[in-house]
């Protein structure tokens, strides 16, 4: 039978057994103090096949390699957003949360099964993701830092495809830390394999920023000076200029370079403030929507209010720790999240992928998030957030050739016992889930006008809590 998971940060050390059905990946990796079955709980004690000593004394000491002030990895905020590839247990992320410091944590096939939800479970962000065929679904220049600790992927195949798809995500001068057997032993296949992806990397302009002991963290460059410089025909060749590095909804990824734009390339760099500043300071990329920084300030600013709002509403229901994973499911410019920063909360940002990609600016705050189409479901597991929050996505939804229901099931499925979901919509959507509520067995919390003075004043706010409820199959069960 599920349980309400524990709350945050206590999630982060440990979490419900029965939320998470396979416990083999305990027994498999216990020499490597990953987790540790107790009783009716799993703790997670901070290691990782790389670092035994924790997660916490790795990221300190990658820190001290690249010579960040104080051992801290956030490097006085200028690393905000990391991308974790084989991420285990997620303890790497869990970790950097308290540096500041947002990761999303990808298990490229989920090799042990549930990692994800064992990251979910614990209130880390994670994503179902594959490193396959297609481009993740991030935009372009979205991380400052990758990271694989033996991550157990072969980085050399098709011609280097997937390391190139890093590098379509990192951003100028971005970092890319691999901690693996290729980089420190001296069997022959594994010199082999370092030999070649050295070169791969030399090929595609990456530096060595420093080599130490079993870890190589390489460097991206900042312009294209060194893309201009190799030789002709060197291979992986540049993507040609009509790619659109961050169309990436079903788009294959590519075997090439994706190439800075001349204003990119004159930048020297992203551009972007330090966080926290970087959260409300308009980035560069608003000028790629038309975008002005009043536009984007004035949206930061309603958000604000209109948060306020949606927590006054819910505030007889929540305490401070009742919430921690929350989504986003239509984000635009993240002013959702934005407004959420003084809580214990983080936010997964949805953006559809038949609008503007409005992702690239959430990443530019310092926030995260993924593109996706309600029409599909949503990469993760069943019972991951405490919250969803819904602006105009069933309006959105029925101009489509896909079902209304079919979402509401999807987010009854993606929603944890006793979580919340916030529609803000026009009224016949709200009568429209009204309808449904009893056969999912969610209960209305508040109904609230849309703040008076706004733009879209049609729009209802409506709030319901999914109840903690059990078939009579599985009252049979636990009696």
């Amino acid at each position: 039978m599920v349980q309400v998971p524990i709350k945050w940060p206590k999630s982060r050390d440990e979490v419900w057994k029965v939320n998470i059905p396979h416990t083999h990946l305990a027994n498999e990796k216990s020499d490597q103090n990953w987790m540790v079955v107790k009783g009716n709980k799993i703790s997670f004690p901070g290691g990782g096949t790389h670092f035994h000593y924790g997660a916490d004394k790795y990221i300190a000491s990658i820190a001290n390699m690249l010579n960040f002030s104080n051992n801290i990895l956030n490097n006085e905020g200028r690393l905000r957003t990391v991308l974790d590839v084989g991420c285990g247990v997620a303890s790497f992320g869990g970790y950097l949360l308290s540096s500041d410091i947002i990761s999303m944590s990808l298990a490229p096939n989920d090799v042990h099964q549930n990692q994800i939800q064992f990251a979910l479970e614990r209130g880390i962000p994670a994503y179902l993701g594959v490193l396959g065929t297609k481009r993740l679904p991030y935009p372009s220049r979205s991380f400052e830092f990758a990271h694989c600790s033996r991550c157990r992927i072969d980085w050399l195949q098709r011609d280097g495809i997937l390391l190139l798809e890093l590098d379509r995500l990192l951003r100028p001068g971005g970092y890319f830390a691999y901690s693996s057997p290729e980089a420190y032993a001296q069997d022959e296949e594994d010199l082999r394999i370092w030999r070649e992806m050295s070169a791969l990397v030399e090929r595609m302009c990456w530096k060595i920023a420093v080599k130490r002991n079993q870890t190589v963290i390489w460097v991206k460059p900042l312009t294209n000076d060194c893309y201009m410089e190799r030789e002709p025909g060197t291979q992986p060749p540049l993507c040609k200029s009509d790619d659109d590095p961050d169309a990436v909804w079903g788009v294959p990824m590519k075997a090439c370079i994706t190439p800075y734009s001349d204003q990119q390339h004159k930048a020297k760099g992203t551009g972007l403030a330090p966080w926290p500043a970087r959260l409300t300071t308009p980035p560069p990329r608003l000028a790629d929507f038309g975008y002005s920084a009043e536009m984007f300030e004035k949206d930061t600013e309603v958000w604000q209010h209109r948060v306020e709002n949606y927590w006054n509403l819910l505030s007889p229901k929540i305490q401070p720790d009742t919430l921690r994973n929350l989504m986003d499911m239509k984000a635009n410019l993240g002013s959702f999240a934005a407004a959420l920063k003084s809580k214990d909360v983080w936010v997964m940002n949805v953006v559809p992928e038949d609008g503007p990609n409005t992702l690239k600016i959430i990443y530019d705050r310092g926030l995260m998030g993924s593109v996706h189409s309600w029409c599909e479901s949503y990469s993760t597991y069943p019972r991951t957030y405490d919250l969803l929050h819904a602006w105009t996505v069933f309006s959105d939804i029925a101009k489509k050739d896909c079902s209304a229901v079919d979402l509401l099931i999807e987010m009854d499925r993606i929603l944890r016992p006793t979580g919340f979901i916030i529609i803000r919509d026009n009224p016949s959507v709200v009568e429209f889930v009204k309808k449904h509520m009893s056969a999912l067995h969610w209960e209305a919390v508040a109904t609230g006008d849309a703040e008076e003075n706004e733009q879209g004043g049609d729009e209802l706010v409506f709030i319901v809590q999914k109840k903690m409820w059990l078939t009579s199959k599985s009252f049979s069960v636990t009696e």
